[in-house]
């Protein structure tokens, strides 16, 4: 019987088991003349047309959003991914990554855009029918539709598959018959057409193409948000919505398959909008401090604002590099299948779901980033980021509900560790192998093989770390693991963490090789605090499931693990300051 040969480095989670080298990974850099001229048209677009708006669409006046998504269209804006012969552009994921950071730049109008051209028409694009493209494809690019995404309602939020919205076939066998409410609904008041999910029967959940048209859906009112106030956030009523049975969306009873898929893409595009949100903010603040004086003096001069600063770059930038790395882990899958080919959409969604543990680290890693520097902003500001004359004071309130999209970051969480360990059961990765390897291991690594490589060792020793916890926590629970939820959670922090890291450096070490040094001085301070909250995320886990003895012996070759030499981070976070200060900008 011949053996299976995993190459680990490419699959979900394979990081923690091979090494990577610079080389191999997709980074910011790398992007095309071509993505550069997207990024030129879509920059141009935001400038001319949507920041002379933005009063008007967080005041929610009528029109003006869907008026600018329509302007937007006649530029190609709504269909970067969709293929040509439904109207599309035809073009890559970075592309779509392009867009997504520039309109991440205001979230109100961003829930627009981005609940349109992903939630909204992805599902369609991915799962539906030659003939259901076909009709509606064209008008969702145009902008003669506008989509929204209805999966989550009152008792249904985090646990999707408890959805009570009900779709009974009709007695001659024409439509669905859709009775049910749903609810958070971006994009809800205004939309055309929707991606609803119900049970057919009571029991078969399922995804359906609605049209407002049909008869019977109503909006609720507009919620009042905490956040994101010019997006529109409303509630779905459906009495007796009659949908032709083509309009069946996918397989009957494997709606989940859509809505989960569908979510992957969606967590690895919150990645580049909250980027985008994050320089702004970063741009704001480095200018405010500027002029503002205090002491007599510009309070950009002080080291503890330098320090934020410093800080809100050095996070951005590791948000940055495991954004595209995993997009280049999508896109080496696609390699195979040409953009806009029969096969491209299926190899991108087995790719999304191979990365579904990345893509929740992205979310995760990108949501927490942004509150950090939109909370910090407020803080720079005094008691006028409190006010609501200053735009780090919406910032701030419009960054938390990062943390609830595209799945709550717990949730995201329980995926980050949980879908390799569920890989790992069915003999798809060796990662238990590698954890019982790392249990069973004497020592630290050789120093003597690495040399005076510090900042690798961290990296390597942050995957040992996560490999030991992983180890403790399978040997005390076993196959009851994944109900531990404090333990699991733990887990996914080290891997987050330890994926950050790896990224960091690497994208650092190609920019050095490629003579763009620029970078140099945020991965030496982001690798020593991060392995700081590796250390405490891994003390967690091994207090939860080790006593005694044992747990001495854990907690000792945690340690050996866990110590490095310190750097001088004051000294480097000034020099980042430093620059950011004289670009009055994100420049790395």
């Amino acid at each position: 019987m011949a053996t299976t040969v995993i190459d680990t480095a490419k699959k979900g989670a394979g990081f923690l088991l091979e090494n990577v080298s610079a080389e191999e990974i997709f980074t910011r850099e790398d992007l095309s003349e071509e993505h550069s001229a997207i990024q030129r048209t879509v920059e141009d677009f935001w400038a001319k047309e949507v920041e002379p708006n933005l009063p008007a669409i967080r005041e929610k006046e009528p029109g003006v959003a869907l008026g600018l998504l329509r302007k937007s269209a006649k530029l190609g804006l709504l269909g970067i991914s969709v293929p040509e012969k439904f109207g599309g552009m035809e073009m890559d994921l970075p592309s779509v990554m392009v867009v997504a950071e520039v309109m991440g730049r205001d979230a109100s109008y961003a829930g627009w855009h981005s609940a349109h051209t992903g939630i909204g028409s992805l599902p369609i694009l991915f799962f539906g029918t030659e003939q259901q493209k076909q009709k509606y494809l064209p008008k969702l690019v145009q902008g003669e539709m506008l989509a929204a995404y209805a999966l989550t309602e009152p008792l249904a939020g985090s646990d999707a598959l408890a959805a009570r919205t009900r779709a009974d076939l009709s007695p001659d066998g024409k439509h669905y018959v859709l009775n049910g409410q749903k609810m958070w609904i971006t994009n809800g008041g205004a939309a055309d057409l929707f991606i609803v999910f119900a049970k057919v029967g009571g029991e078969k959940f399922t995804a359906f193409i609605v049209e407002r048209a049909f008869g019977g859906l109503t909006s609720g009112t507009e919620e009042h948000k905490m956040g994101i106030q010019g997006s529109s956030t409303t509630a779905l009523y459906f009495d007796n919505v009659k949908v032709p049975v083509e309009n069946v969306l996918g397989e009957i009873g494997r709606g989940h398959v859509i809505a989960f898929n569908i979510l992957n893409i969606g967590r690895l595009k919150l990645g580049p909008a909250v980027m985008g949100a994050a320089k702004k903010i970063l741009s704001i603040r480095l200018k405010y401090d500027k002029q503002r004086k205090s002491f007599g003096s510009a309070i950009a001069s002080f080291g503890a604002m330098q320090h934020k600063f410093a800080e809100m770059a050095i996070r951005i930038f590791a948000t940055e590099s495991m954004a595209w790395r995993v997009v280049g882990l999508i896109e080496a899958q696609l390699s195979s299948a040409g953009h806009g080919s029969q096969d491209s959409a299926k190899v991108e969604l087995k790719a999304a779901e191979e990365y579904a543990s990345e893509c929740s680290m992205v979310k995760v890693f990108a949501a927490e980033m942004l509150d950090y520097v939109a909370d910090e902003g407020v803080q720079i500001h005094g008691g006028y980021g409190f006010h609501q004359d200053y735009a780090v004071e919406r910032a701030y309130r419009d960054a938390r509900i990062n943390r609830l999209f595209e799945g709550t970051s717990e949730i995201n969480r329980l995926v980050i560790s949980g879908m390799p360990l569920k890989r790992a059961a069915r003999g798809l990765l060796p990662l238990l192998e590698a954890a019982q390897a790392e249990l069973l291991a004497t020592g630290n690594l050789d120093a003597k093989a690495l040399g005076s490589d510090d900042e690798m060792r961290l990296v390597l020793n942050a995957k040992k770390i996560s490999l030991l916890s992983l180890g403790i926590a399978h040997q005390a629970f076993g196959n009851d693991l994944e109900k531990q939820q404090e333990v699991v959670m733990g887990l996914s922090d080290l891997f987050m963490e330890t994926f950050a890291m790896e990224s960091t450096l690497l994208r650092c070490r190609k920019l050095s090789a490629s003579g763009k040094s620029t970078a140099g001085d945020l991965c030496p301070v982001f690798l020593r605090d991060a392995m700081l909250r590796i250390q405490a995320a891994a003390q967690n886990v091994l207090g939860a499931c080790s006593s005694g003895d044992d747990l001495g012996r854990n907690m000792s070759k945690l340690r050996s693990y866990a110590s490095y030499a310190p750097v001088n981070a004051v000294a480097l976070r000034r020099r980042i300051a430093e620059r950011l200060l004289d670009s009055e900008r994100y420049c790395f």
